[in-house]
């Protein structure tokens, strides 16, 4: 647990960081929809080395992502796995109701590469943007929605709050349960209901630490005469530059790259 890096901050020069947050938003947002508009493996292979390209101009080191990862193997392999078996066409293995075909091999690679290209795009995002930048960039991104009465401001905050709280939980829980496992208590042995049981002690614990921990932002937050958005002024002003241009126009080509495949090549799944 200690190992998870996700939500986490690394501040380095790099072309990523000094992106508008705004750009590195849509960027997530658009290669989210690429990610699931893929039908087969050349328009997967162009968004992939896409998304490695991203975290290679980061600048964070590969151990970080590998780390964010970690989180998910298991997810990765029990949803690749139940794919897998859930494929129509001529069985290539089959034994008694179980049968693997073609159609749930592309599945299976489909979905698992899916999902690494999520994690690892968000994984990006937080690690070249800071809390205060990306509240800021959803904060614009959302302002149209003020003509509805919606407070974009408050919602930008308590995004950022949660993605930044995600980190500190688990190295709380992971305090937590070292300091029980020294005063004798066994997590990793006994049946399955036993080990939920032995969780107690940690879930307890952690709910008083996180109740701790906002009553605490909270305070800061009006000891400060936090009061929301409402004539809150900026300390750093937004503004797009070339660089951010060129991102948005990089976005668009792999788009068309995407949407060409998808129209000449033959699907792989659908």
């Amino acid at each position: 647990m200690r190992d998870i890096a996700f939500g986490q901050f690394y501040p380095t020069h790099s072309l990523l960081h000094r992106l508008d947050p705004r750009a590195k938003v849509i960027l997530l947002i658009s290669f989210i929809v690429l990610v699931f508009c893929t039908a087969n493996y050349v328009s997967l292979a162009l968004v992939a080395l896409s998304v490695f390209a991203i975290v290679l101009l980061s600048k964070v080191p590969l151990r970080l992502y590998f780390k964010s990862l970690k989180m998910i193997v298991v997810i990765v392999l029990i949803t690749s796995a139940l794919n897998l078996f859930y494929g129509t066409g001529e069985p290539l293995l089959e034994w008694g109701f179980i049968k693997i075909t073609v159609c749930g091999i592309n599945n299976a690679v489909f979905v698992a590469v899916r999902i690494i290209c999520l994690i690892l795009i968000s994984s990006a995002l937080t690690f070249t943007t800071s809390p205060t930048d990306l509240t800021d960039a959803l904060e614009r991104l959302m302002k149209p929605l003020n003509v509805f009465h919606i407070k974009v401001h408050e919602i930008a905050m308590m995004m950022t709050i949660a993605l930044r709280f995600v980190p500190l939980l688990l190295e709380e829980t992971d305090k937590i349960m070292s300091a029980q496992k020294a005063r004798g208590a066994d997590m990793e042995s006994g049946s399955l209901v036993q080990r939920i049981k032995a969780l107690i002690p940690v879930l307890i614990p952690l709910f008083v630490s996180a109740f701790r921990r906002a009553y605490e932002l909270a305070v800061a937050m009006e000891c400060r005469c936090y009061q929301g958005g409402q004539g809150r002024t900026r300390m750093k002003t937004l503004h797009l530059s070339k660089r951010d241009y060129f991102s948005v126009l990089f976005v668009i080509l792999v788009i068309v790259g995407v949407v060409l495949c998808n129209v000449f090549l033959p699907p792989v799944v659908r």
